[in-house]
C-alpha cells in the first residue's frame, strides 16, 4: 500500500465532508477535520488482529 487510507465519514456526525487537519506545527498524519460538524479527530492504525478460525468451535 503505498498511500494512507483516507476515511469515508465523521466517526461523530457521519458526514463526509473531511479535511486533513493543520495544526500550527503543519498538517498532522492521520488528523482530520469534519467541515459539518467543525469537529477534529485522529486515526490511527493499532496493528493486524489474527485470523479466526473456520469451521467447528474450538474449545477453549
Amino acid at each position: 500500500m503505498s498511500e494512507r487510507a483516507v476515511p469515508f465519514h465523521c466517526p461523530y456526525c457521519g458526514d463526509e465532508n473531511l479535511r486533513p487537519h493543520e495544526t500550527d506545527d503543519g498538517p498532522g498524519h492521520g488528523t482530520w477535520e469534519c467541515r459539518a460538524c467543525l469537529r477534529a479527530f485522529h486515526l490511527k492504525m493499532l496493528g493486524l488482529i489474527p485470523p479466526r478460525p473456520t469451521g467447528p468451535e474450538v474449545p477453549r
